[in-house]
């Protein structure tokens, strides 16, 4: 069974040029349009209340916040470590153009230009999970992901549908994930396949 055992804030940046100087490809990129609940989503993955701060003001968060993750196979008590990287929400317009344009380009350029990224995970509202926003997502990132870099998507609130709800998403987007923060229901299956995504040979594809 792999944990996730510590959680620890690290730094935050405004673009790529602020980012950590390291040359592990171990980053664990979050990112969805405000308002989704990536923050709760942090904070239940790594068990952690007060990880990444969750504001009722979508868009609040501007910069690119990092966290030190250690994980822990139970199994074999061997511990691994990646950086969690929470950007900012995209996609809320109350602020002004200028602020918009300039953190919407650093936030482009860091996921186009940063190699360090091992796994973007894209979470999507299961409520809302048509929008044009998140699919001009998914073709940025399939436009502009290395070969040895991965994407999971992940509904999050799955706990605000009803069965039936839930497999009709399941059925229209049979490769993502279900999650419910509040629930705690779905957590260990991402927290397993991060770690499975962490640990595997630069040659396996």
């Amino acid at each position: 069974m792999i944990e996730i055992v510590d959680a620890k804030f690290v730094t935050s940046a405004p673009n790529i040029m602020g980012a950590p100087d390291t040359l592990e490809q171990d980053e664990i990129v979050f990112m969805a349009r405000s308002n989704v609940g990536k923050s709760s989503l942090l904070n239940a993955l790594t068990n952690h209340k007060g990880l990444a701060k969750v504001s009722s003001t979508p868009g609040k968060t501007r910069l690119i916040n990092y966290f030190n993750v250690t994980f822990i196979d139970r199994d074999t008590t061997e511990k691994s470590f990646a950086k969690f990287v929470d950007l900012p929400g995209f996609g809320y317009a109350k602020v002004s153009k200028s602020i918009k344009h300039d953190w919407e380009k650093n936030l482009t350029d860091y996921i186009s230009k940063r190699r360090q990224i091992k796994l973007f995970i894209h979470l999507v509202d299961c409520r809302h999970p048509h929008l044009d926003i998140d699919k001009s997502v998914v073709d940025f990132l399939l436009e502009h992901v290395g070969e040895d870099q991965h994407i999971i998507q992940v509904f999050t609130k799955i706990d605000k549908l009803n069965q039936k709800e839930q497999n009709a998403l399941k059925r229209d987007f049979p490769q993502a994930l279900m999650v419910s923060s509040s629930k705690k229901k779905g957590l260990h299956k991402v927290v397993n396949i991060i770690h499975e995504i962490l640990e595997e040979s630069p040659d396996e594809d």
